[in-house]
């Protein structure tokens, strides 16, 4: 006697399960793998800092005048040699113009002389050559020479008039070129200063512009810790949203808080110009060490399985996945350092291991730490 369809259907669907249960039971699984090593840490402590720039100030005019344009507002993004501020040409390009006229009247002054002295040179000689003759006059020798002593005085001074000429071209040809402030260098206008019909003496403020390109950090840190600070050193930070951040220490400045006995530390960084909207004043955290570095044996986070009594990790053995407890020390970022229970090298499931059975058959393949 058959059986009914309603049994023979369950037991086929039965069937199915238990043979796709036992399939995926005898299949290796796969899963990540990181390595442990040895790593340098040092103890830290958390240092409020913020960002400063090396480059913030005020642009001043070279040159006196009144403003015809200010090319720029506050918020404005300029680069290079980019115009600030125009100041008015008129009088400066007649002055340039009347002192080319002077320099040109002064070199066509040196060439009169240059003829003139010639002339009076082979009149001289003329009359020296009959010294030996009766045709020989002492005072036409002695006009002659007083004449072309007299002609060397006048080339010196159109010489002299020459060179006041070009000093004084120069001179308004740099107050012309002047008249057009530029930006020093590439940044953000702060603050402008001036408006147009202003009158402005050399030196005055016309604007405040703020170097992007030379975001820093600066923190106080406390003295007794700067012995462990060196230019060159590499120290972490992160901003009030938790962007971390690689800095390197630029210098440690000899100047000490007596209020709260901190120094002042500057880094230097490439992270802050990849963050939207940095501000000078923003508020950073750093770590700071405060003792000599030593070398840790240290796992992945993620490799850590909450066990009863304590932490497991799976380690990648032969093919399959062998668990290990371990004693765990102080906390490394995103790794912590292991005291007993593994060895340098040894692979350390990270992803996978959350369904992993003791000796069960594995195929690794490793990640790159984070």
């Amino acid at each position: 006697m058959y059986p009914n369809s309603t049994q023979f259907s369950f037991a086929i669907i039965v069937f199915i399960f238990s043979a796709m249960n036992g399939y995926a039971q005898g299949r290796a699984a796969a899963v990540g793998v990181q390595t442990v090593e040895l790593r340098q840490l040092a103890e830290t402590i958390p240092v409020f800092a913020e960002v400063t720039t090396a480059r913030d100030g005020a642009v001043a005019s070279r040159v006196a005048g009144n403003v015809d344009t200010v090319h720029v507002l506050a918020g404005t993004w300029v680069q290079k040699d980019d115009p600030l501020v125009t100041l008015n040409r008129d009088l400066l390009e007649i002055l340039v113009a009347q002192s080319a006229a002077q320099m040109a009247e002064a070199e066509a002054g040196i060439a009169t002389a240059r003829v003139r002295l010639d002339r009076t040179q082979t009149a001289l000689n003329r009359i020296e050559a009959l010294r030996a003759s009766n045709a020989f006059s002492e005072g036409r020798f002695d006009d002659a020479q007083a004449n072309m002593l007299e002609a060397q005085s006048q080339l010196a001074e159109s010489i002299a008039r020459e060179k006041s000429s070009e000093a004084q071209l120069a001179e308004t040809r740099y107050q012309l070129e002047r008249s057009l402030i530029k930006a020093p260098f590439s940044g953000v206008v702060i603050e402008v200063n001036t408006i147009p019909g202003a009158f402005i003496q050399a030196g005055t403020p016309v604007v405040r512009l703020l170097d992007t390109n030379a975001f820093e950090v600066t923190a106080g840190v406390p003295a007794q810790y700067v012995a462990f600070l060196s230019p060159g050193q590499v120290i972490k930070g992160s901003t009030e949203t938790g962007r971390l951040l690689k800095l390197q220490l630029r210098a440690v400045l000899p100047i000490e808080d007596t209020a709260t006995r901190t120094r002042a530390v500057r880094f230097t960084t490439s992270d802050l110009s990849k963050l939207k909207n940095v501000a000078v004043g923003q508020s950073l955290t750093v770590l700071i060490p405060v003792g000599v570095s030593r070398d840790v044996l240290s796992v992945p986070k993620d490799a850590l399985i909450q066990a009863q009594g304590g932490w497991t990790v799976f380690v990648a053995l032969d093919g399959k996945a062998q668990p290990r407890s371990v004693t765990l020390g102080v906390a490394l970022e995103d790794r912590y350092e292991v005291l007993n229970g593994l060895e340098a090298g040894d692979l350390v499931v990270v992803r996978g291991n959350e369904r992993l059975r003791p000796g069960q058959e594995i195929a690794a393949s490793q990640m790159e730490p984070k």
